[in-house]
């Protein structure tokens, strides 16, 4: 076994209790996940109001993504605004991508890397860009996160 496939396996084995880790704090510090989610470091997410932002089952956030559950410009009787965010099933949030307050993300999106989402993405499309736009739709996303019907080049198939 080269060394390659020896790292990966010691990966692998630890990278379920980790999540499961992760998974913990999270709640612990107030937010609402599903178990299955997975969660890369160094996340940005809201800590003046975490109990409002909401992640579906089997959704990948990766690193250094930031969600945003209040709004310090708008204010009510002197206080931030606080706006919940919801993030639907088998959803995969690229690194680097910004969601506002707010938002409402259907099941089965990919939000690209370092897109800003300002305005509600509805289910089965891919978004991108700064603020983010609709790039495609009608995709379907497996168990894992990953996109299941890519159209597969000629020359890999």
């Amino acid at each position: 076994m080269n060394k390659l496939k020896i790292k990966f396996a010691i990966r692998s084995a630890i990278a379920r209790p980790i999540q499961y880790m992760r998974y913990l704090i999270y709640r612990w510090k107030g937010f609402d996940l599903h178990p299955s989610v997975i969660m890369e470091r160094n996340l940005n997410l809201d800590r003046l109001y975490p109990q409002g932002i909401h992640i579906g089952e089997n959704t990948l956030v990766a690193s250094r993504v930031t969600i945003m559950s209040h709004d310090h410009c708008k204010r009510i009787d002197n206080q931030p605004l606080l706006a919940d965010v919801y993030i639907g099933k088998n959803c995969f949030i690229a690194v680097g991508a910004i969601i506002l307050p707010g938002i409402k993300i259907g099941n089965q999106v990919i939000i690209g890397a370092g897109s800003v989402v300002t305005k509600d993405v509805p289910s089965n499309t891919i978004v991108a860009g700064n603020p983010a736009r609709i790039i495609k739709t009608n995709i379907i996303m497996n168990q894992k996160a990953e996109w299941a019907n890519w159209p597969i080049p000629k020359s890999i198939s």
